[in-house]
Parts: C-alpha cells; structure tokens; sequence
C-alpha cells in the first residue's frame, strides 16, 4: 500500500495486520482522489481510519488538516506509525482513539466543521449506522462539504445526505455526497 500523488506520492504505508481492518486498496483510492478532484486547505475527517491511508492521501493532495477517528488500538499504533514515517507535521494531524459515534458527538459539542469525511466503517455494521450518521453529521459540515461512503455493496451504508457520485469496484462501493 502506498501514498497515490501528491507531495508524498509513492511513500509506503503499512497497514494494520489481521482481518479486523481493510484498507483501500491504490487502485480504489486513485478513483477516488480523481473524482474528488482539488483539496487544497480542506478540514479532513477520516472515520474509522484504520492504517489513515484516505486522510493521508488528502494531506499529500493538499489538504490542511486532517482528524484521524480510529477505535482499536493496533489499527491507532499502525496509523501513527505511518504519520510519523512520513514526516507528516503534527499541528496539521489528530488521532482520536475512540468509537466514531462517540467521536462524531464530541466534535459537535467543540463545533467543529470539516470540508471532506472518509467514512469507511466495517462492511458488517455499515447498514446499521445510516440513521445515527445521518442525524450527527449535518452539524459537522462546512458548506459544500463532501461525505465519501466506502462499504460493500451488498450491505451499502445509506446517509440522507444529497448523492453526487456513485461508483462500483468489484465488491466495494463508493459513494460521494455533497452538503448543499
């Protein structure tokens, strides 16, 4: 696994061992981050952040600053790792070890507003998370903020949240949508 483009375009990132955490694969990533197109300056939220690849690739890109939301404690030593590895300053990162939920709650107690969410949850609880993502999130968005969906596509996580793009990569799904 590796960084895509970007200023850290071809830098390895380890990810977390076990069956417990699944990145994205390059080739999933690279369509994604075209699709996304520009991020310079964008407020990042990486949920379920696992190894962090998908914020990551948004600092490479240009991205300002990236809160990484990971709840188990292997997947936390892997992403840290890979920031650290990187070189990635420490004022532009945040990784917050604790359920997304619970995360999503906090951060709109502080206010907090991001340009662009990663969501990516385990593929066996995607479906069961729509209502309370759906309800949490609206808070949390800048205006024009996109939400990137990754599940399978079987069991698709759902957000009632305007759907800008949608595409398919085998068994994984990836949805785009935008805050209007």
């Amino acid at each position: 696994m590796r960084v895509i483009a970007g200023r850290l375009g071809g830098r390895r990132l380890k990810a977390p061992a076990g069956s417990s955490t699944r990145p994205t694969s390059d080739r999933v990533r690279e369509a994604l981050f075209s699709m996304l197109g520009d991020l310079e300056d964008a407020v990042v939220l990486d949920l379920f952040a696992g190894s962090g690849a998908l914020g990551i690739e948004a600092l490479s890109r240009g991205a300002r600053r990236a809160v990484f939301v990971e709840r188990e404690r292997s997947a936390v030593a892997v992403l840290e790792g890979n920031l650290g590895a990187l070189g990635i300053d420490s004022s532009a990162v945040e990784v917050r070890r604790t359920d997304a939920l619970a995360a999503l709650r906090s951060a709109r107690g502080r206010k907090e507003t991001y340009d662009l969410l990663f969501i990516d949850p385990p593929y066996a609880r995607a479906h069961e998370l729509g209502e309370e993502l759906s309800a949490v999130l609206p808070s949390l968005l800048a205006p024009g903020a996109r939400i990137v969906v990754e599940s399978d596509r079987r069991s698709p996580l759902e957000l009632d949240v305007e759907v800008e793009r949608q595409r398919r990569y085998g068994d994984t799904s990836i949805t785009i949508h935008r805050q209007r």
